[in-house]
């Protein structure tokens, strides 16, 4: 991909208990509705979880994520052959079974932490990977998350797991700091005004803060009233160098990047 203008990463949730949308598009016709929208609307990528990742959230295991993402991704596939697709998981077994059914990334959010056999996975299959920070396992990643400095911190342990898979022969890397797995409003905002000290690493950055906590609680309002705050931090982070944006909401996304285009240009 040509990354003279950021990317927008489209949101498609085939799960029952996502904070936002859960339970919306496990129907075929509502997701292939919802991924055709998001085309229309521009989505350079569209990402398929089929396992939440919200705090709290309880694990599925990688045989039901298989059984529910598959069909899923052949059936868009079929609909939508030149879309770009993301699969959001941490285990290599479903990563493996998405490439071979016809996805074209991976978007991990666990860094490789979770599933050891990940990276190798990766190298494997030669595909582009998301590399993201988080700070423990979504079952209790929000309890009292700490860091001495956590800027440091999460460019220090992408930066560690980059080398691991360039090492390996992975190069096609995306990192993303990893808003709102393991770190408090305080250390998410710090993370987003430094944004520009990621640019070090050389890779694309991914930013995915669409509709969470960190907007819609510090705003005293909740997911489906945060889209205008999604707007102005996804405009911040563009000024700070953001390559990617993963979203809800495509339309407003793509806006936001034609805005910044116009001041940048």
């Amino acid at each position: 991909m040509d990354l003279d203008r950021p990317k927008v990463m489209g949101i498609l949730n085939v799960t029952d208990d996502s904070f936002f949308d859960g339970g919306e598009y496990i129907n075929e016709d509502k997701y292939l509705m919802r991924v055709k929208q998001m085309l229309d609307e521009g989505a350079d990528i569209i990402d398929i979880g089929a396992q939440s990742s919200r705090p709290g959230a309880h694990e599925v295991g990688a045989e039901e994520e298989i059984k529910r993402l598959i069909p899923v991704i052949q059936n868009i596939r079929k609909q939508f052959p030149s879309a770009h697709i993301s699969v959001d998981t941490w285990h290599a077994r479903v990563a493996e079974q998405s490439i071979l059914s016809g996805a074209n990334m991976i978007n991990d959010i666990s860094g490789g932490t979770f599933d050891f056999e990940m990276f190798e996975t990766i190298a494997q299959l030669q595909v582009p990977y998301v590399l993201m920070h988080t700070g423990g396992h979504p079952s209790n990643m929000q309890k009292s998350p700490s860091y001495k400095n956590v800027v440091k911190e999460v460019i220090y342990f992408l930066s560690k797991q980059l080398d691991k898979l360039n090492h390996i022969g992975v190069n096609d890397v995306i990192i993303d700091p990893g808003f709102g797995f393991g770190k408090t409003m305080e250390h998410n905002y710090k993370l987003l005004k430094h944004l520009d000290h990621f640019q070090f690493l050389e890779t694309p950055i991914l930013v995915g803060i669409s509709r969470k906590s960190m907007i819609y609680k510090a705003l005293n309002n909740n997911p489906k009233d945060a889209l205008n705050g999604s707007t102005a931090l996804n405009m911040f982070a563009l000024n700070k160098g953001a390559k990617f944006l993963r979203v809800h909401d495509v339309k407003a996304a793509k806006e936001v990047i034609k805005l910044h285009q116009l001041i940048e240009a």
